[in-house]
């Protein structure tokens, strides 16, 4: 079964996902300069958003990325009463992890705090456990024989915990550690990209020095921002999702259920203290099939959006993306079922249920899944 969410959304001016000389993200698209919003960015702002902390951080299923795992894992040593030259001794090791040939991992200088040289995305359950077959094989092994120890042969003892945090279940975990396991990702997120040309604008400002009483800017710059109205597109393998937390079929639906949320309401932080860009979807559809047949409707938007006297750029958007869609399901036969909804008045979607809200589009989808996993 996939669960297919396609959403249009409006920004005020703003520079919510920068690139590296601090300017808005954007791509060529159809053939014409388009603003973007990388995937990263957005799965990053929905994992770290209030939606996912409040359904899922008090049972422990979300995980964090972090090269602090000494930090993490000394804390549970502490907690497992292990005295602290052990727990120094078992912590050094940790910044090889990822390496195989030569060198040391340490941190350059003695006094910084000692890090992994990758970002681990691990849950609070597996660094317990990983401190626990730590400390296991540090006994087993004494002080010196743990510290000759190849970096490889404490990464094998560290084993592979089986995730069941709902973020790592849902975007995958990669690793160059074979201490934490591959996760392939049950979800698949679209870079967004405008429905319409990026025009690129400029704001020149100047600070005031408040205390020295001259006349004049005390600082001169300028920073790049542009408004866009965004397709952004999700989608989510049922069985794999399923799969990765553990055959948690509950945990799954609830994870569904949360995207679908988090998805509308998370937002990008990129210079929000400057231009507070928070602004909704003002359309969100999902679908759901049986068949594993995934379509993003980007294509739609090939010929750029535009505002006209008749319709607005995401009305136009909106009817570019319908039309689209009902050229694939007939070319292609794709019958899944389909829900929607919509702030634009006097817009309807063919072959699909207009539910009103987005609360009432999570419990569509959530009675479609249920059904579907019980047919």
């Amino acid at each position: 079964m996939l669960i297919q969410i396609h959403m249009l959304q409006n920004y005020a001016p703003s520079n919510l996902n920068r690139d590296d000389s601090g300017s808005p993200k954007s791509a060529v698209f159809g053939g014409h300069p388009r603003g973007r919003v990388s995937s990263q960015c957005l799965k990053r702002s929905i994992r770290r958003s209030q939606v996912f902390q409040e359904a899922f951080k008090a049972d422990g299923l979300l995980a964090d990325r972090t090269n602090r795992l000494p930090r993490l894992i000394n804390t549970e040593l502490e907690v497992l009463g292990v005295p602290e030259t052990a727990r120094q001794a078992i912590i050094k090791r940790l910044p090889e992890m990822g390496k195989r040939e030569g060198g040391s991992g340490a941190s350059e200088e003695e006094d910084k705090e000692l890090k992994t040289r990758m970002l681990v995305y691990l849950t609070p359950a597996e660094a317990k456990e990983v401190a626990q077959k730590l400390w296991a094989l540090y006994q087993e092994q004494g002080d010196k024989g743990f510290a000759k120890l190849a970096i490889g042969d404490i990464e094998a003892a560290m084993g592979h915990a089986a995730p069941r945090s709902v973020d790592i279940g849902m975007f995958g975990r990669m690793t160059t550690s074979i201490a934490f396991e591959d996760v392939q990702a049950a979800v698949q997120v679209a870079h967004a990209l405008s429905t319409h040309r990026l025009v690129r604008e400029f704001d020149y400002f100047t600070a005031v020095d408040d205390i020295s009483g001259e006349t004049g800017a005390g600082m001169i710059g300028d920073v790049e921002f542009n408004s866009s109205t965004y397709y952004k597109y999700f989608n989510i393998h049922w069985e794999s999702l399923v799969d990765n937390l553990g055959g948690e079929t509950e945990t799954a639906l609830k994870a569904v259920t949360a995207l679908i949320e988090a998805a509308a309401l998370a937002q990008p932080s990129g210079k929000q203290n400057s231009t507070a860009a928070q602004n909704l979807p003002d359309f969100v559809l999902v679908e759901i099939s049986p068949k594993n047949i995934p379509v993003s409707y980007a294509n739609a938007f090939l010929k750029p959006a535009f505002q006209s006297h008749q319709a607005s750029l995401m009305q136009d958007s909106i009817q570019k993306l319908n039309d689209y869609a009902q050229r694939l399901r007939r070319a292609y036969e794709l019958n899944g079922r389909r829900a929607y909804f919509t702030t634009e008045p006097d817009i309807s979607l063919d072959s699909a249920e207009d539910v009103l809200s987005l609360p009432k589009l999570q419990a569509w989808a959530a009675r479609q899944i249920t059904e579907a996993a019980h047919a």
